[in-house]
């Protein structure tokens, strides 16, 4: 692989987060060129700026680690729309955060239903902890896996904390953040006040929030200087494209990566999309590995394989822009929330389309809802356009999706999803040859039982785990074990403890990591 900057590989994946979080496209590129100008304008220091640059790419990755409890318990369906709501949440505001909530939460959803959602939201302050501490942790964790530095890991502990200390999960206040921390929270708050309503709004914004939610002394530099930038990012001055901007902006020494980087980094957006959906965990992981292998018995090169191993990983990334009332909902999908599902195909192929590094892996990863019989999705294209490796890749997405459970259905057995894909083969959907390599690598890769569990975990903390990474909670748990809710609660706090995680995301992340749910 030719050189590539760590910048290009993980800035030309961020606007998943942007889908994620209904913003606009870029939202997450124009903030790390507003948390670099401020910065070179407020004196900061190199390692700093390049600090606040990758946190902001990174932060945004631990947005799906809470996704199921906004869905679920907070946001009546909808955790798009209620990351969304409160991305400008403000404690200091109540009344008009209280607005905002009423306004935006469950929207299309019954009245009784959304007056559910609002009242939990707004009575529990244990959520609003949990909430910090989920997107801190798996935000921390994928910036781990990715080998980013010890600056860019401590500040994303620190993403929804305050200046005032009203912030969580530590409330840390004043320059007990670190200085990449606040440059982000003044980035990130000035840039969603100007994609929604301009330049003059978000210079209020900064000088309503000085002191309180911001560092007032970045904010008065931004007072300053912000027209001047905000104005850049419009294109008002003609400095370029977003992305180019970005590019330019990242503090010297830039980062470059290596090809193991490449797949790290990959390996790190494939958690994020899987994490969005307790029924996806691990998917892409399992796509991934189960296709690679499969093509190497067709006869792929080592090259190819790796590419295929790419695009499995990425294959899903378009679905974090679909709510998780319809990837959770139990019953079958009426035209309008089919529709929803088959768009985040199109949208995994324009993601991995905006930047060059990602091209080989996006031509594949797009086609993965292909079908010989021309009726897959997104683009229902004809036989002859899908060689091996999307034929492979198409069967390993199906065969991982029926060994695990879904919300319509129990995970299937080995022989029971071998015979589904085998009805598929005989209707002509796909392919013989894709499938008896897939089978083949399935019985050649069966787990085996490890001599002692990670971290020095029990059988029954494993078991616990596993079904507190689903979503289950204490009861539920304690009814599929056979044990009383509080025993459930003690395993919980004991494991945590040994695995060093304070969050369902985060021992999500660590049971996917260490191949426990399988």
């Amino acid at each position: 692989m030719a050189e590539v900057r760590l910048a290009e590989l993980v800035g030309g994946l961020t606007l998943a987060a942007d889908l994620l979080n209904d913003f606009p496209p870029e939202k997450v590129l124009r903030t790390a060129i507003l948390a670099v100008g401020v910065g070179q304008r407020a004196g900061a220091s190199a390692q700093a700026l390049r600090d606040a640059y990758y946190l902001t790419l990174f932060r945004f990755l631990g947005c799906t680690g809470f996704a199921h409890e906004e869905a679920h318990v907070f946001g009546a369906g909808e955790d798009n729309a209620l990351r969304n709501v409160m991305a400008l949440a403000d404690v200091a505001n109540p009344l008009g955060t209280l607005g905002a909530i009423v306004r935006g939460i469950g929207p299309g959803r019954g009245l009784h239903e959304r007056a559910v959602a609002v009242t939990r939201l707004v009575s529990s302050t244990a959520a609003m902890r949990e909430h910090a501490q989920a997107q801190c942790e798996a935000s921390l964790l994928l910036a781990e896996l990715v080998g980013m530095s010890v600056g860019v890991r401590s500040s994303l502990s620190q993403v929804c904390e305050r200046y005032d200390g009203r912030g969580f999960p530590a409330q840390s206040r004043g320059e007990e953040l670190g200085l990449a921390s606040r440059l982000f929270h003044l980035a990130d708050t000035v840039e969603i006040v100007h994609h929604r309503a301009g330049v003059e709004a978000a210079l209020e914004a900064a000088r309503r929030r000085a002191g309180k939610h911001l560092d007032p002394g970045l904010c008065a530099v931004f007072s300053r200087e912000g027209a001047e930038l905000l104005n850049g990012l419009s294109g008002a001055s003609g400095q370029g494209s977003i992305w180019q901007q970005f590019l330019d902006a990242e503090p010297e020494p830039r980062g470059f990566a290596t090809a193991e980087r490449r797949e790290r980094v990959a390996l790190a957006f494939a958690r994020f999309a899987d994490l969005k959906s307790v029924y996806t965990l691990d998917h892409s992981t399992r796509v991934a590995e189960l296709a690679s292998r499969a093509g190497e018995l067709l006869g792929l090169s080592r090259e190819q394989a790796a590419e295929l191993r790419i695009a499995g990983l990425l294959h899903d990334l378009g679905r974090v822009c679909v709510p998780n009332r319809i990837w959770d909902k139990p019953g079958p999908l009426d035209r309008l929330e089919w529709e929803r599902v088959r768009l985040h195909a199109y949208h995994t192929e324009r993601l991995l389309a905006y930047s060059d590094v990602w091209a080989d892996a996006g031509r594949l990863a797009a086609a993965t809802h292909e079908r010989l019989d021309g009726r897959g999705y997104h683009r229902g294209l004809p036989p002859a356009a899908l060689g091996s490796a999307e034929r492979v890749l198409g069967g390993a997405d199906v065969l991982v999706a029926l060994l695990a459970e879904r919300p319509q259905r129990p995970a299937q057995s080995r022989d029971a999803a071998v015979a589904t894909l085998r009805a598929e083969v005989g209707t002509g959907r796909l392919a013989r040859e894709a499938m008896d390599a897939l089978v083949a690598a399935l019985d050649g890769s069966s787990a085996h039982v490890p001599v002692s569990w990670p971290c020095g975990l029990s059988d029954r903390e494993v078991e616990v785990l596993r079904l507190v990474a689903l979503g289950k909670s204490n009861a539920e748990a304690g009814q599929l074990l056979g044990i009383s809710p509080k025993t459930v609660k003690n395993h919980v706090a004991n494991l945590y403890a040994k695995i060093g995680v304070y969050s369902r995301a985060g021992a999500a992340l660590f049971a996917t990591e260490n191949g426990l749910l399988r």
